[in-house]
């Protein structure tokens, strides 16, 4: 009974054995029958050359292996998405143009015109800035503008002075008045040219530290010295700073008050030195406060500074603005809108279709069916979207405003394989890299390879390794010797 068993299971084996031996050669007989008509049909295809499938740039005119030691991938000539033709235009197959999302748009002729916005600091008026200082050394016996802030009229009475030396002043000029008025006219004239030049001398030096003429007429007139000097205000305008006190000592040149008329009032605005093309001076402005909406003010452009800020990389242009009410105080920040100076009847295209590479500025022209010019133009000022062509583009020209870039890319790349692939090139291609064949580049030929003697030693336990070495490039089979004093 187990005999029977035994001979049961022998024949089911080798029935399987011979059923899985004829299905093996049928499979090969269909797959070396079908391969001439796929040969046939690879050979309709014409194959531009072979690539890496991780780097598009390494390049091969025969299969093989890539540096990576990844099968290369033919490149066909009806499958290639994009071709550099002779005449410099890039072919974009309408498919992968419209995968990629290719928009287009025409060059034309317009007014270009760009309004800035930006920010700017309420300044006092510079040109309206005066300050009071002392011309004599003496002591403040009565102030009469005691704060900051105060409004002050010309000639409006800021302190009073006691000074010694006016004192002594306004007694050597009634002096010299008296010396005058007694001279009777028997005096010669040389003495009452010279009284007059005393009496002048005095007056003048009265003059010098400012003091109203006013002032000196009462003294000459009442002919009795005035113990304290009034100090006036020299313009009409807001008291920023005061720097004395009552009864506080004070010298020559020392400043006492410092008034700024705010009537009208400058504004720093910042703009960057790309947008200084559009500004000129006489512009106007027009002014918005954030506490007061709605409210609307106008300027004047009056003077752009002539050097940048180091820190902020910008440009102070500076804006004159009527200020009666006082709504424009310093220190205050406003919003400033400038429409910029119109650039009539010029060449534009939308500023997202230009390629700036930093050595030069492109665009892709259309030129249907497919087909893509890159064009090198020059650019000049740009404004909401729109740049001024100065060369290079003439009006109604296609240019493409989307996925330029990725056209830009594949002719780069094209261009490359172009010149690589080139007849005269330095290099053959398929010495680019290493295509895994197993050819390592050494000749063979000349080598005898019977008396290579490539005798490996045992290990230390004595046992033989066997060191299965493939054969070469010219099909030389290596004679691997063990040595003789090993047991094996």
């Amino acid at each position: 009974m187990n005999i029977r068993n035994v001979a049961f299971a022998l024949i089911v084996v080798l029935a399987v054995a011979g059923g899985a031996f004829w299905l093996g050669a049928r499979t090969a007989g269909d797959s070396s029958g079908s391969a001439p008509g796929a040969d046939s049909a690879g050979a309709e295809r014409e194959i531009l050359y072979w690539v890496a499938p991780m780097d598009p740039t390494e390049i091969y005119d025969q299969p093989g292996k890539s540096r990576m030691g990844m099968d290369l991938e033919p490149v066909y000539a009806d499958e290639a998405g994009a071709r550099q033709r002779t005449n410099n235009t890039v072919e974009i197959n309408p498919v992968v143009a419209q995968n990629m999302g290719v928009r287009y748009a025409r060059s034309e002729r317009r007014d270009l015109e760009r309004s800035i916005r930006t920010v700017g600091e309420v300044m006092i008026d510079e040109e309206n800035l005066v300050q009071v200082n002392a011309r004599i050394s003496g002591w403040i016996e009565v102030l009469h503008v005691a704060f900051d802030g105060a409004p002050v009229r010309k000639g409006d009475p800021l302190l009073e002075v006691y000074s010694p030396e006016l004192v002594t002043t306004q007694e050597e000029l009634l002096l010299a008045l008296s010396h005058r008025d007694a001279l009777t006219e028997q005096s010669g004239a040389s003495v009452r040219a010279a009284a007059d030049r005393m009496v002048e001398a005095a007056r003048q030096r009265m003059r010098n530290w400012e003091l109203p003429a006013s002032f000196i007429a009462m003294v000459e007139n009442h002919r009795m010295v005035h113990r304290r000097v009034v100090i006036e205000a020299p313009a009409d305008g807001v008291v920023l700073s005061k720097n004395v006190t009552e009864g506080a000592r004070i010298t020559a040149g020392q400043e006492l008050y410092r008034i700024a008329d705010l009537n009208r009032v400058w504004i720093h605005a910042s703009f960057y030195d790309f947008e200084l093309p559009w500004i000129s001076e006489g512009q106007t402005a027009d002014i918005e406060l954030s506490y007061l909406p709605g409210v609307q003010l106008e300027g004047v452009v009056s003077y752009i500074y002539p050097f940048l800020r180091q820190k902020a990389r910008d440009v102070h242009v500076r804006i004159i603005v009527e200020n009666p009410d006082l709504q424009l105080k310093p220190g205050m920040f406003a919003n400033v809108q400038l429409s910029g100076r119109t650039l009539e009847d010029v060449v534009v295209v939308p500023s997202e279709s230009i390629i700036r590479s930093g050595e030069r500025t492109l665009v892709f022209l259309d030129r249907g069916n497919g087909q893509f010019e890159p064009r090198e133009v020059r650019i000049g000022a740009e404004a909401d979207d729109w740049v001024q062509v100065l060369a290079g583009l003439d009006t109604g020209e296609r240019v493409v405003v989307s996925a330029q870039f990725l056209i830009d890319s594949e002719s780069r790349l094209q261009e490359a394989i172009a010149k690589m692939r080139a007849p005269n090139a330095s290099t053959d291609m398929s010495g680019m890299g290493d295509t895994g064949t197993g050819d390592s580049g050494m000749d063979h030929e000349g080598m005898d390879h019977a008396e290579m003697d490539h005798a490996m030693p045992a290990d230390s336990t004595g046992a033989a390794h066997d060191h299965g070495m493939p054969a070469d490039s010219v099909g030389a089979t290596h004679d691997h010797e063990m040595p003789a004093d090993h047991d094996h």
